[in-house]
């Protein structure tokens, strides 16, 4: 079994910065793609960010300039660095993973969503 566990949400005021972390952890193989999504409420869920095992990064228009993705391959672990936080940035944030298993097979894997809330 593969779990993803993600921290780091909370309340931040416009203009803060907040980091997400997401670790895998289970019987893994490898992880290729990582990313980062976010849903607001009354909203589609929608890709913030992505980062593939060797570095390239992918963002939301909405973001680039204020976060950055990043990964540590050794501890099957994604962060999300978020700065210039504005109201709109206020959601459910949710890590994905695309995992090979030890069995072999190939997972889509999403993380339990943690809450993120730009207000005064």
């Amino acid at each position: 079994q593969v779990q993803l566990v993600e921290s780091g949400g909370g309340l931040v005021q416009p203009g803060g910065s907040l980091r997400l972390s997401c670790a895998a952890s289970g019987s893994i193989f490898s992880i290729n793609a990582m990313g980062w999504y976010r849903q607001a409420p009354g909203k589609q869920r929608e890709l913030v960010a992505s980062i593939t095992t060797g570095g390239n990064t992918n963002y939301a228009d909405s973001v680039k300039g204020r976060f950055t993705i990043s990964r540590d391959n050794a501890k099957n672990t994604v962060y999300l660095q978020m700065n210039s936080l504005k109201p709109e940035d206020t959601a459910v944030y949710y890590c994905n993973a695309n995992v090979v298993a030890s069995s072999g097979r190939y997972l889509g894997i999403w993380g339990q969503g943690t809450l993120v809330t730009v207000s005064p």
